[in-house]
């Protein structure tokens, strides 16, 4: 795992250079990143939902398309489209920003739902269907999103099928006063993020999604990562409750904190660390629950709380 561990330390360093006291936002960003699923950036305007996007796709040294996602964005806009061509009398195909390694989706809920659905596929499969032809995508392949949950006017919420595509959901929250003070003294002459240069190359991040795979997972912990997600099903509050993806992800998200932290296995507190994280955009509430203001938050806190945690044997197989 030493190579992971140095890896990520060399990511995190870099994106604290533009985006300051979000450490733990940041790891867990990594920690999607290695897991080889995709984030979801949900906060209000000015907090740096682009700029940290910008700033990972920045660190790696991989192929990065922006998208700014409006009502009249169309689906080939995202995907490409065949063009003809009068010299050749043929048509011939021209790929679309989703043909990039890392492709930043901005306000992703003003596209429209026929939008939204081009990047279904491609989050999912990790391959794009245009005009009858599959394309593979070149990994390693993120999709990071971000969305504005407070103005509604004029947006497509995500519907749970393509929430359910992002690994990770999170929120950064505003600055401390000191943090938002050295913010304004860094960007007093000009943006650090327009010198930010790349610290791995993508083939170091593909190899990094490979040996995270070989985190080890003792039993105990795989059935208290099951037991979570069932009882999800079961909660009083719950209209919905996480699905065998979700487990998948919490299982995944475990092995790459495990990596990143130098562990060769994984621990009852790195699945708690990631369980707000992997399964709150995942739970649907009862109507009623949500009228009494229960949030899916609550309501994982009180998973972590009722689930018996295991005690011995975690370890055994380090």
């Amino acid at each position: 795992m030493a190579e992971v561990t140095t890896v990520g330390k060399r990511i995190i360093a870099n994106i604290e250079k533009v985006v300051i006291g979000k450490r733990q936002e940041i790891i867990l960003a990594l920690v999607a990143y290695l897991s080889e699923g995709h984030i979801l950036l949900e906060d209000v305007p000015g907090v740096a939902k682009t700029m940290l996007a910008r700033a990972l796709a920045s660190s790696v040294g991989a192929t990065f398309k922006r998208v700014q996602c409006t009502p009249d964005l169309l689906p080939t806009d995202i995907t490409g489209a065949s063009i003809f061509n009068p010299k050749s009398t043929q048509f011939e195909f021209r790929a679309g920003p989703i043909f990039s390694q890392i492709v930043l989706a901005d306000e992703i809920n003003r596209a429209t739902p026929r939008t939204q659905a081009a990047l279904l596929e491609a989050m999912a499969e990790r391959k794009v269907s245009v005009d009858g032809t599959t394309y593979d995508l070149t990994p390693p392949f993120l999709v990071i999103a971000t969305q504005n949950p407070v103005d509604h006017e004029g947006t497509f919420p995500l519907p749970e099928a393509q929430l359910d595509r992002f690994l990770v959901r999170l929120s950064l929250g505003y600055p401390s006063a000191e943090e938002e003070a050295a913010m304004l003294a860094r960007l007093q002459h000009k943006h650090p993020i327009d010198d930010l240069q790349a610290v791995v190359t993508a083939e170091e991040i593909r190899d990094c999604q490979q040996a995270v795979r070989s985190v080890r997972v003792d039993e105990k912990l795989n059935r208290y990562i099951v037991e979570l997600i069932r009882r999800s099903r079961e909660h009083p509050d719950v209209l919905l409750g996480g699905s065998p993806r979700a487990s998948l992800a919490l299982y995944r998200a475990a092995q790459a904190l495990a990596a990143i932290r130098g562990q060769s296995f994984i621990t009852p507190d790195d699945v708690k660390r990631l369980a707000a994280a992997v399964l709150g955009h995942r739970i649907i509430l009862k109507p009623e629950s949500r009228l009494r203001k229960v949030t899916t938050g609550s309501v994982v806190e009180s998973l972590l709380e009722t689930v018996p945690v295991p005690t011995s044997g975690a370890r055994v197989t380090a």
